[in-house]
């Protein structure tokens, strides 16, 4: 079982727009869907559509706690949330819209597709203390899963070494996607790290242009004590460092609606993978093609997630490291 802790979740807040925004004005969207957030959610719902065994577990609090709950219910996830008192649980927010037209210099440039835009808000969330902390452990250790998944954020009052309290507490595997300054303070033994191309450069101090330096700054995590990093470098595809070899695997190119949750789609399905029993390569294909298929979608919500029918066309290429 893939128990999902996720200490600062979020209410994902989706709203679409058919008109650039403007600043001063009053505008009305065109559709706006809400999901439950946050790394760790994330997984348990890619997790749970993958058909997997799941419980998703974390910090929640007041009217927007009490909506993911119940949101994750309609998904079929069972939760074992740990509730706070000071405030609610925060809403992180992403509106799509169409990007500003360009200037033409001549009418007789033809009026292509307009691209469209996504800004993104995010708040801080909650104060957690040692008690919620605590409470978090004893959670863990009641389900004792065979992988631990903690992602996310961590809140005001959280640090790296709450972080290694909880992967040490019991002998489950411990997956960690969290902010990358964190992740050089983490003393604990972690089999999984899923850093994306800004948090590489935050843990590492390599300035991520290309490939190349991926694979370079995945390598100098690995050599910190992280099993196995999995590194998602967006359209341009994934890095995969393990103690035996470097893979590499290329995006797919498809038409792109929205990228909310692509990055935990894909480690969601390689952990998936991995308790299935597959090798490193077949993980990391089928971890691409479920980005692939979530990038099509709005929201980062799906019911049924299935990597093995696109899983043929990843490609994926052993690096000289």
């Amino acid at each position: 079982m893939i128990l999902t802790l996720t200490p600062n979740p979020a209410v994902d807040q989706t709203i679409e727009m058919d008109e650039p925004l403007e600043p001063d004005t009053v505008q009305t969207s065109v559709g706006a869907k809400f999901d439950a957030g946050g790394n760790g959610i994330n997984v348990s719902q890619f997790v749970r559509a993958l058909g997997g065994e799941t419980t998703a577990t974390g910090i929640t609090g007041g009217f927007t706690g009490y909506f993911l709950e119940q949101n994750l219910a309609e998904f079929d996830i069972p939760t074992d949330f740990c509730t706070i008192e000071s405030a609610p649980t925060r809403i992180s927010t992403t509106i799509l819209a169409p990007a500003r037209e360009k200037f033409q210099t001549s009418r007789m440039v033809e009026e292509e597709e307009q691209a469209r835009s996504e800004y993104r808000l995010l708040q801080t969330g909650p104060e957690v203390t040692d008690h919620i902390v605590d409470l978090l452990i004893e959670t863990v250790k009641r389900h004792d899963p065979q992988i631990l998944n903690i992602g996310g954020s961590l809140p005001p009052g959280m640090d790296a070494a709450d972080v290694d309290r909880i992967a040490a507490a019991g002998d489950w595997k411990t997956a960690v996607d969290i902010h990358g300054d964190v992740l050089p303070d983490l003393e604990e033994t972690y089999e999984y790290c899923r850093p994306n191309r800004t948090e590489l450069e935050a843990a590492t101090g390599i300035t991520i242009e290309n490939i190349t330096d991926c694979e370079q700054a995945a390598l100098q995590l690995h050599e910190m004590g992280f099993e196995r990093v999995i590194a998602s470098m967006g359209e341009e595809g994934a890095v995969m460092v393990t103690p035996e070899q470097t893979l590499y695997s290329s995006a797919v190119e498809v038409e792109v609606v929205d990228t909310v949750g692509a990055g935990d789609a894909m480690f969601a399905t390689i952990l998936w993978a991995y308790e299935q029993g597959w090798d490193d390569e077949k993980a990391l294909r089928a971890g691409v093609a479920a980005a692939w298929k979530l990038v099509t979608v709005t929201g980062s919500s799906v019911r049924n997630l299935n990597p093995q029918d696109r899983m043929d066309e990843v490609r994926v290429w052993e690096l000289d490291g």
